[in-house]
């Protein structure tokens, strides 16, 4: 039966369910309750093991061993963890606004599970739905998460709290204008704001748009790391400033709240990457298994693309923590407003000029570069080739232009704040305090 479900070209399950459900519940009702449980079951056990690899992966990088003591390789930690949050006592400040200081964790954990029913995991039966803004859907749900944050700040009534919170709106405004003005170079090729549109672009023209778009890739990674919260970008959450930033009255299931949209919320940033620049499920040759009616496996075998290259970015966001250290605020300003807002934008401009050009060359001189329209910018090898020289020179070109224009930033010239380094001489003069010694000498004498 397991067999049969994973590689029989009909689908037995809507055959077994149509004994007990009509055509339109099944499709409309049914479904979506089994791809939804299954997607906040799969996304729940990620973020109780996500905590798990990450303290392996850090124990690996430092030459320890991490959890070892619970299960076998310490595998039933997270489940410990999860026990002892659940049993702990709650508390609630006394001058804290109740309703508020209750809600807010749900809030961040709504809005980043939320955000899982536009993505397309697979083909076909592995997305939930298929919206046609499904990319402006997923950039405006996941913002509010950030709301959240503000919110518990400022209902626990403490300064830390509320200094995280202000750090965190800060943030908040600062990266998720790159974030969104990263995402349209993609959309230039694929001309269409479905998440599986986008997808199936990539698909028919035969190549991920990380090729076409480095300058963007790095730029929406980046900016995604910040929204998160997560290394060299948790300010928010600076234990060596603000004990623990937003979440610091928070206690017991509460507290642990929090870190499940967190950990789910690096999953969808990471699967819209995946999705925009890396092809989300698409890879070559799978195809091939639809084409000879193994449709299930073709499925399955796309939805493992989708994790193993959603796996490779979540590795990123472990290897980030335990390599950089935490940058101050203005740092974290600086790095938001003056390098990767205008750094979007030139890429932006670059990209509109560059399929422009692109286009312009198509039969010049009987020079093709576009095979079809139809279904995003295909483009035939000729002009693959050019797009992907002009994405590598956008690339160069966009660091150029923030160097020349960052030029006379006080952190741009690490080197030169070094080497300016003096020690300072000792001062000389009179003490502040007289000495003693004479006094002591008189009174033995």
């Amino acid at each position: 039966m397991i067999m049969l479900a994973l590689f029989a070209p009909v689908n037995f399950i809507n055959d077994l369910l149509s004994r007990f459900f009509a055509p339109e519940t099944i499709n409309n009702v049914v479904w979506p309750v089994i791809q939804i449980g299954v997607v906040v079951t799969v996304v729940a056990t990620w973020v109780a093991y996500g905590t798990y690899l990450e303290r392996k992966i850090s124990a690996f990088m430092q030459a320890r061993l991490g959890p070892m003591r619970v299960g076998p390789w310490g595998l039933l930690q997270p489940i410990a963890d999860g026990l002892k949050l659940l049993t702990k006592e709650d508390f609630i400040p006394e001058k804290a606004d109740r309703w508020i200081f209750f809600f807010a964790p749900y809030i961040a954990v709504v809005a980043a599970f939320v955000v899982f029913s536009v993505i397309p995991f697979g083909p076909d039966w592995a997305v939930i739905t298929d919206v046609n803004i499904g990319l402006l859907f997923v950039i405006a749900v996941s913002s509010v998460g950030v709301l959240a944050l503000i919110l518990a700040g400022w209902a626990s009534n403490s300064k830390y709290s509320l200094l995280g919170g202000l750090r965190s709106s800060a943030q908040m405004v600062s990266y998720e204008v790159g974030m969104g003005l990263a995402l349209i170079g993609g959309i230039m090729f694929a001309r269409t704001l479905s998440l599986s549109g986008i997808v199936a672009a990539q698909a028919f023209d035969s190549i991920w748009f990380i090729v076409y778009q480095p300058a963007g890739f790095l730029i929406f990674l980046v900016s995604g790391i910040a929204e998160n919260n997560r290394a060299p970008f948790d300010l928010p959450e600076a234990e060596s400033e603000l004990v623990a930033g937003f979440h610091t009255e928070y206690s017991g299931f509460r507290w642990s709240l929090f870190f499940m949209a967190e950990y789910a919320a690096m999953v969808v940033v990471s699967a819209v990457a995946t999705t925009v620049y890396l092809g989300g499920w698409y890879f070559p040759f799978v195809y091939k298994l639809e084409v000879s009616g193994w449709h299930n496996a073709y499925v399955i075998v796309s939805f493992l693309v989708f994790i193993i290259k959603l796996s490779l970015i979540l590795y990123l966001y472990f290897w980030l923590r335990w390599t950089l250290p935490r940058f101050r605020y203005d740092q974290l300003m600086d790095i938001g407003w003056k390098w990767l807002i205008p750094s979007a934008l030139i890429n932006i401009v670059f990209t509109a000029f560059s399929v422009f050009l692109v286009q312009a060359l198509d039969g010049w001189h009987g020079l093709r570069t576009i095979e079809s329209m139809t279904q995003g910018l295909n483009l035939t090898a000729t002009g693959k080739v050019i797009m992907i020289g002009l994405g590598l020179v956008g690339l160069l070109l966009t660091g150029g232009l923030l160097s020349l224009i960052n030029w006379r930033s006080r952190d741009f010239h690490l080197k030169s704040q070094r080497r300016n380094i003096r020690l300072v001489s000792v001062p000389s003069g009179t003490s502040a305090v007289a000495s003693t010694r004479p006094a002591a000498a008189a009174t033995e004498s």
